[in-house]
């Protein structure tokens, strides 16, 4: 058994999953952790990293080291991803991260992958509970500065993917700076989102797709909200199953909350309610385009994402790696 750790770090948080690797492929999860860090507050805005955000994600990273430790992690990747590629400053991010990471793997550091990777990564994670009948898949990773689209086989085959410059931070910042956003404003980020998804449809074949997944804190957080739980439970939002007419409903009403009011909701996370409306903006446009081409009406809810694919990627390379 080898003990593995991933990390994604985004324009929004920071999340931890350990996994225990067993000689046959098999995988169980140990830990999974997230912590909203805001690495990407003000880049759109600076072109560079706030030095508050980047102590916030040493502080995170410090614990989640600390974590791998005492969990005896062996080996580690990190990602990061929107908030990275745009930053001046980053090579100060990712010299943070080789300092604290090799301690768990000498080498190790944070990688700057392409949109490409992380619509392949999350798709990986996201489907591996889904039936065969079920797809072709289009796995929707609604992130903090971009968002991922794949459309895939049930044997991974993917038929197209794109990631397209838009997120709940993105949103919020550059748009939506109102709390709750005024009707101009969101007059702005629909045709914002719009113009974005029309970019999506010629790159991305949609209307291959079976089944729409959506993953990541948007829509798990808006699955929580739809069900009416008391308390965040990850168990009864994967595999949950929201309708597109529900979740206008829903959109139309986080739209009118100011922050204060959003972060009552025990299921809302507090650092995400100041931006959960900018990303209730992308999945509204997102159901828009749907419906355009397809005959679905509804998303599946994945926890599983971008951290599982990248186990599942350490995993194989366990698989492969010439035994002494």
């Amino acid at each position: 058994m080898t003990r593995v750790a991933a990390v994604d770090c985004g324009t929004n948080s920071i999340r931890l999953l350990i996994s225990d690797v067993q000689p046959d492929g098999t995988i169980r999860d140990i830990t999974r952790l997230m912590e909203i860090v805001r690495l990407g507050e003000g880049v759109d805005a600076t072109g560079e990293f706030a030095p508050a955000a980047l102590e916030r994600t040493r502080a995170a990273l410090e614990k989640y080291v600390k974590q791998m430790k005492f969990e005896k992690v062996e080996r580690v990747r990190m990602v990061a991803t929107s908030a990275s590629r745009d930053a001046s400053n980053r090579e100060e991010f990712f010299s943070m991260t080789a300092e604290l990471l090799g301690e768990i793997q000498p080498g190790a550091r944070a990688e700057v992958i392409s949109g490409d990777e992380e619509a392949k990564l999350s798709f990986t994670g996201a489907v591996a509970d889904l039936g065969r009948d079920e797809a072709p898949y289009c796995v929707i990773d609604v992130g903090g500065g971009s968002t991922e689209f794949v459309v895939g086989t049930a044997d991974g085959e993917l038929l197209g993917s794109h990631s397209a410059q838009m997120g709940s931070v993105r949103l919020t910042e550059r748009i939506m700076r109102s709390d709750p956003a005024t009707e101009t404003e969101l007059e702005i980020a629909r045709d914002y989102v719009a113009e974005r998804m029309e970019d999506v449809l010629k790159i991305v074949p949609l209307d291959q797709a079976r089944t729409f997944v959506g993953c990541a804190g948007t829509f798990t957080t808006m699955s929580a909200l739809a069900q009416g739980l008391e308390r965040y439970d990850s168990d009864a939002i994967h595999g949950s199953v929201l309708r597109f007419d529900a979740l206008r409903v829903l959109i139309d009403q986080i739209l009118i909350e100011t922050s204060a009011s959003l972060v009552l909701n025990p299921v809302i996370h507090p650092g995400r309610a100041d931006v959960i409306g900018g990303g209730s903006m992308v999945v509204q446009g997102i159901i828009d385009a749907v419906e355009k081409v397809t005959e679905a009406r509804s998303f599946v809810i994945s926890e599983k994402d971008i951290l599982d694919g990248i186990i599942a990627g350490l995993a194989a390379e366990l698989a492969d790696a010439p035994t002494s």
